[in-house]
């Protein structure tokens, strides 16, 4: 059940990201990341808060991983994003596969700020 745990804060991220406001256009960002880091996705859920005084408000998905989950969080009134991808086996390394999907998630919102942490969770079979 080895595995890493990466979590990113984004501040200052792109305006114009439609995965900001648009439960689509975030699942298929997630799925595409997912899908480069090579991992499998079982699961999901994604949801659009309501507009306050006309202004968007943000979206929260989860991928459900056969190697464990992604969820991503986003403010558009605040220019910010919560990123979690936790990616674990029991027999193998997956690290590789969680950097891989937290940069493609990274590339899409193009933060000014990044504020990170990694946890190695688990034991090595």
């Amino acid at each position: 059940m080895h595995g890493l745990h990466l979590t990113a804060d984004l501040n200052g991220c792109r305006r114009d990201a439609l995965a900001m406001v648009d439960a689509d256009a975030l699942r298929a960002l997630c799925l595409g990341a997912a899908d480069a880091a090579g991992l499998t996705p079982v699961g999901e859920r994604f949801h659009k808060f309501a507009d306050h005084d006309g202004e968007p408000r943000g979206v929260t998905g989860v991928l459900l991983l056969a190697e464990s989950h992604l969820a991503v969080h986003t403010w558009p009134e605040l220019d910010a994003v919560t990123l979690d991808v936790y990616v674990c086996h029991r027999h193998a390394d997956n690290s590789a596969r969680a950097e891989v999907a937290l940069a493609a998630l990274l590339a899409a919102f193009a933060p000014r700020r990044v504020v990170r942490h990694a946890v190695q969770r688990g034991t090595r079979a």
